[in-house]
């Protein structure tokens, strides 16, 4: 019987004591990739469209997260390259949940006008992951 994602995805969820404390502390340690983009993200500048940073969803914390959209998304660098298992099941379990995954390239440093482009062309799409 196929799940039906619950239109509640972060609100009156329970997050472990653990999982918090890791998204406090990646808030605090973000990447130079994730504050360039973060800085294009925050006081809704893009279309009015809210987005929380290192947000928990599902037991994994996502890089940013904008909950009007469900839209999910994840910087990837290198240590996705070794950690793709990992990811592939953070992917699958945020999809059931009903929230689209975007991943953006970190090659050293993201292009965060094309990001951003990229961002908002996902925010008017509204359409469910593949």
């Amino acid at each position: 019987m196929p799940m039906t994602p619950s239109r509640k995805v972060t609100r009156g969820k329970h997050v472990s004591p653990d999982k918090l404390s890791l998204a406090k502390r990646l808030r605090r340690e973000m990447t130079p990739a994730e504050r360039r983009l973060w800085a294009a993200l925050r006081r809704n500048a893009i279309d009015g469209f809210h987005f929380r940073r290192q947000q928990v969803i599902e037991g994994y914390v996502v890089d940013f997260y904008c909950a009007a959209a469900k839209l999910a998304i994840e910087l990837d660098g290198g240590v996705h390259q070794e950690q793709w298992k990992y990811d592939q099941s953070r992917d699958k379990t945020i999809i059931r949940a009903g929230v689209r995954v975007l991943k953006i390239p970190n090659e050293g440093m993201i292009d965060v006008e094309a990001a951003v482009d990229y961002i908002r062309e996902a925010l008017r799409q509204k359409q469910p992951n593949p």
